[in-house]
């Protein structure tokens, strides 16, 4: 038997996965049932389901249950302040696009999956309370009849993300060492309803950002026509969530901003007003699990700021790669720690690229250097395929490739990309020529 603490995303495919492997699964969870319509409060956010997701929930044998669900992004559209547009190819490729996708209807589907599965407990309402372990057990309250379950951990998987209550009682015994790190920056979930019938106000098939150098606004489509935009700003200082506290203010900042997106957002302003300041940092833990009793995956283990949409994508493929160590019918203990010991410098390096990619997102996009050597990264993949592959392209489209092999070819990459434009307008001023001979020496075939 495998207790899991936490039924998103996460815990809902590991279960599918390991059931799978011949084991009884019981799934714990705090909220209601997300197939009960009334369990969802507020609107889906929007999550980015990439290469590595999708390997993920193939192998898992459920992506087709999604795919009618999910809206293709083929790339960035900048919105400039004068309301001007510019798009940005994620890739070259057809099938090199990110998926818009609800997180509240992928929980949904997973959890269908996994309900209907022989041996698989649900159980919701029920939120994880503590830890015993010395005696290797779990107290589980059960939220509508107000009573304590303790049950074994013989293991206990924690997939109970970010704020994770496991994580705290490991740091507590001091078992793991554990930390979060605040950005100092938060996001406020608005909207941009659909037009007559159901139309899109905006391209579909695009991520659009509006990026402001400090600050920015993002948004990402609905199938209902509608797009869930995010605002990330500084929680304080001169402009900053702190700074907007009245209704006239909060709308001329939109306005002046964001002219283009706030004609758009007819409920901007109680939205705002009303949603809460939500919270944005890396949670790091080492080791991520405790003997034999209990393990930390996905958020639980090393939450990542959303700027590079791999935190899902991160979190399915811990997934597949925790059940290739079950795989090997390792004793728990030595399953645990390979898993740890080989995932932990992945994790660590995406957590890195995605706090990068919060600067390039909101200022380095506008920039026109930044966006010759955009340019030059696609032209290069085109020449070199077999050695040179843009480091974004890397983390979204080559689940085969592991994020810490990505961070070290993309910083290579950028030195030269940083060299072959130094001086240059325009593709037409570089020396292909260089280019061949630079690449051919620090890449290696991928």
């Amino acid at each position: 038997m495998i207790r899991i603490v936490g039924a998103g995303p996460t815990g809902s495919l590991l279960a599918i996965l390991l059931q799978r492997r011949g084991f009884e699964i019981t799934l714990y969870e705090t909220r209601a049932d997300p197939r009960d319509a009334r369990a969802e409060s507020g609107r889906s956010i929007n999550l980015a389901l990439a290469d590595r997701g999708i390997h993920a929930l193939k192998v898992a044998g459920v992506f087709d249950v999604m795919a009618p669900a999910l809206l293709p992004m083929r790339g960035r559209l900048i919105h400039y302040q004068n309301r001007d547009t510019a798009f940005q190819p994620y890739g070259q490729r057809p099938n090199e696009v990110i998926y818009s996708v609800s997180r509240h209807r992928l929980n949904q589907a997973l959890i269908e999956v996994a309900a209907k599965l022989p041996g698989v407990e649900l159980h919701f309402r029920h939120r994880f309370e503590s830890a015993d372990f010395l005696s290797e057990t779990a107290q589980i309250r059960d939220l509508q009849h107000d009573r304590i379950i303790t049950v074994p951990m013989q293991p206990l998987l924690a997939t109970d993300g970010a704020g994770s209550l496991m994580r705290r009682e490991l740091s507590a015994h001091r078992l793991i060492q554990a930390g979060e790190t605040d950005l100092e920056h938060g996001y406020k979930e608005l909207s941009i309803p659909p037009g007559p019938a159901g139309r899109f106000r905006m391209a579909n098939d695009a991520l659009h950002i509006w990026p402001r150098g400090n600050f920015m606004l993002i948004a990402l489509p609905n199938d209902d026509g509608s797009f869930t935009a995010t605002l990330f700003l500084p929680k304080r200082g001169p402009i900053s969530f702190e700074s907007l506290n009245d209704a006239k203010t909060i709308d001329q900042f939109l306005s002046y901003h964001f002219p283009d997106a706030r004609e758009l957002m007819p409920h901007a302003i109680a939205e705002f007003s009303a949603h809460p300041v939500g919270f944005l940092g890396t949670v790091s833990a080492i080791p991520w699990h405790a003997g034999a009793q209990a393990m930390l995956i996905g958020d639980a283990a090393h939450a990542m700021v959303p700027f590079h949409g791999q935190g899902m994508n991160c979190c399915f493929e811990d997934c597949v790669e925790f059940d290739a160590c079950v795989e090997q019918r390792l004793p728990w203990e030595k399953a645990f720690a390979q898993f740890g010991a080989s995932r932990k410098p992945n994790t660590d390096a995406i957590a890195a690229m995605a706090l990068e990619n919060y600067l390039e997102m909101r200022e380095s996009v506008a920039d026109p250097d930044f966006q010759l050597q955009q340019a030059l990264s696609l032209e290069l993949e085109r020449r070199f395929p077999q050695r040179f592959i843009p480091r974004y392209s890397m983390v979204m489209f080559h689940h085969e490739i592991p994020y810490l092999t990505a961070q070290q070819r993309g910083a290579t990459q950028a030195d030269i990309l940083s060299g072959l434009t130094q001086g240059a307008a325009a593709l037409s001023d570089i020396d292909f020529g260089r280019a061949e001979l630079e690449i051919n020496a620090r890449l290696p075939p991928v």
